[in-house]
């Protein structure tokens, strides 16, 4: 395996919560919770990219989905779920088999594969649409990465990316809220001088050869337990989508 932009420690974090992955009160709950945030924002971005009607019955049929980092499939088995042809990669090897057979008890045919996207973009493979989301600020290299999640798309692409801001607040709530006070996560798990800033990111998306077309924040309200997309709060965590002209 190429592993231009992969991080060990990073990897060996995520291995070692791979049988958790679909607990919902496990070490993925925020995860969990943020979920149908998530595919609100991925949903509306590719049907409005591609002109697919979420209404119908399997919009997404006949696009190529790549859902990187993903895991035990939280993502990769919706995208399925809506007609989609779905790759799932994960560099992290444990997150495979867990994947591959919760898709079997489900009923889903997805192909996971434990692979890079470096490696991916060497062998030529294409997309109509990358999921890139909670990956990039886990990488060694964010600019080599999203690099290549680029060549990973065909002209016209979409890449969905999401990550956390860098600053006091994102601190406050996904370092010692998420971690030390709620315990929803092991502490370590995050990295916060890895975190990037939407301005940061927008310019890597940019230098990456991406057009950014579209950001939101994802803001979960405390008192209702629940994620929302907001226009205007992008403070913690945030979702971007960007094009390949």
């Amino acid at each position: 395996m190429t592993t231009t932009t992969i991080d060990p420690a990073e990897v060996a974090k995520f291995e070692a919560m791979a049988a958790e992955w679909w607990d919902p009160n496990g070490k993925f709950k925020p995860l969990h919770l943020m979920n149908p945030c998530r595919l609100d924002y991925i949903t509306t971005q590719i049907a409005a990219e591609f002109g697919r009607d979420l209404t119908g019955p399997q919009p997404f049929k006949g696009l190529r989905i790549l859902d990187i980092g993903c895991g035990g499939g939280l993502l990769s088995e919706p995208m399925a779920r809506l007609g989609a042809d779905v790759v799932g990669a994960d560099a992290a090897a444990r997150n495979i088999p867990v994947a591959q057979l919760h898709a079997e008890q489900s009923g889903l045919t997805i192909n996971y594969r434990f692979t890079t996207a470096e490696d991916m973009a060497a062998a030529g493979e294409q997309f109509d649409a990358v999921l890139n989301m909670e990956v990039v600020e886990h990488v060694a290299d964010p600019l080599a990465y999203l690099t290549a999640c680029q060549q990973l798309l065909k002209p016209g692409g979409l890449m969905i990316c999401s990550t956390l801001n860098r600053n006091p607040k994102s601190f406050l709530m996904a370092i010692i809220g998420a971690e030390w006070v709620m315990r929803w996560l092991p502490k370590g798990t995050h990295d916060w001088a890895k975190f990037i800033t939407p301005d940061e990111l927008c310019a890597l998306i940019g230098q990456a050869g991406l057009d950014p077309v579209d950001k939101k924040g994802m803001v979960f309200n405390p008192v209702s337990w629940r994620w929302a997309l907001s226009d205007r709060d992008l403070s913690v965590n945030y979702v971007t989508a960007s094009v390949k002209r």
